[in-house]
């Protein structure tokens, strides 16, 4: 538990300990709210279908047992459950009158959303990397990208996202909440619990921009290095048919990074303020129901390798039914 101080000072009779606190969400518009539900309840469920379809595909066709198919299973994974972390309470808050959430799932929620948000980050690096080899040193993709390094190359996201995302969960949650205790938010974000903050947050605030800067600029740079090694790679190819499919495997990388980071630049790297905490419940859409959405599409619907290995499960789903 934590107390929340009316006060600045911890020692003030007026702290009581917190044991919830109030969502305020994307509206208060009774009517916009059940749009909003049925809205959101449809991208969740496109979401989980899409990411366990993918899922399901490359664990079980052999044509997929690479490591891009690899590390695209890990995605979809993280994906459905960052964004299973916020959409069922938020949808729950959707049709109930009490929009609140317990400390304890608070305290869940931010941590499970920054470690997943930070492990999907290097993640997206790690894929840029199997590219890079892949392009540029075809012969030994093999050596190059073994069962141990791929395994490494996930692990390590998936380790240093939780080490990260405890302990800036930890470092908000040892701040003294004061005030009605609203997050002006549709899950537990760090910014708008840092507002809420009725003592000096700058310790938290520069370890914020710290680890968000650090994991922001050090996983771009992992990728846009990638990149530029396989574009002067790509343009060095005499064969046409070479360098469309050499863009083809990286345009689906390409729009997931895109629409990933975009968004998260502008939550991430702002002083938390009344403007910039409303402007990023906007871009915290696209990147904590959008984007998941969104990747299975993207990669199925641009790779050859997925779609034929979708068609045969079809095929034998509906040669069953028949012979049944």
């Amino acid at each position: 538990m934590l107390l929340s101080c009316k006060g600045w000072k911890m020692s003030s009779p007026n702290c009581t300990t917190v044991t919830r606190f109030i969502l305020l969400g994307l509206t208060d518009d009774p009517v916009l709210e059940k749009i909003l539900f049925g809205v959101f309840l449809a991208i969740y469920l496109i979401t989980l279908v899409g990411n366990l379809c993918m899922i399901l595909l490359i664990t079980t066709n052999s044509r997929l047992q690479t490591p891009m198919y690899f590390f695209l299973g890990h995605l979809s994974c993280v994906d459905i459950c960052y964004s299973s972390s916020v959409t069922p309470n938020m949808l729950y808050n959707f049709l109930s009158d009490q929009k609140t959430i317990s400390y304890a799932g608070c305290f869940t929620q931010c941590l499970v959303f920054i470690s997943l948000v930070i492990t999907e980050f290097y993640i997206l690096a790690s894929m840029a990397l199997d590219r890079y080899v892949a392009i540029c040193s075809p012969l030994h993709y093999t050596t190059r990208m073994s069962k141990n390094v791929c395994i490494s190359l996930v692990t390590v996201p998936y380790t240093y996202g939780f080490l990260n995302g405890l302990s800036q969960t930890v470092l908000t949650f040892r701040l003294p909440f004061c005030g009605s205790l609203e997050i002006n938010h549709f899950y537990c974000a760090d910014p708008p619990l840092i507002m809420l903050a009725c003592s000096d947050s700058y310790v938290k605030k520069m370890a914020m921009f710290t680890v968000a800067g650090f994991t922001l600029f050090s996983s771009l740079f992992i990728i846009l290095l990638s990149y530029l090694f396989i574009f002067a790679a790509i343009l060095r190819m005499g064969s046409a048919e070479g360098r469309h499919k050499a863009f083809s495997t990286c345009g689906s990388h390409l729009a997931t990074v895109t629409i990933f980071y975009g968004t998260l630049f502008c939550m991430y790297l702002r002083a938390p303020s009344e403007k910039s905490v409303e402007e990023s419940k906007i871009s915290a859409v696209f990147y904590a129901f959008l984007s998941p959405m969104l990747n299975p599409l993207i990669y199925s619907l641009r790779n050859k390798d997925v779609i034929q290995a979708l068609k045969q499960v079809i095929r034998g789903y509906l040669f069953h039914k028949i012979a049944v």
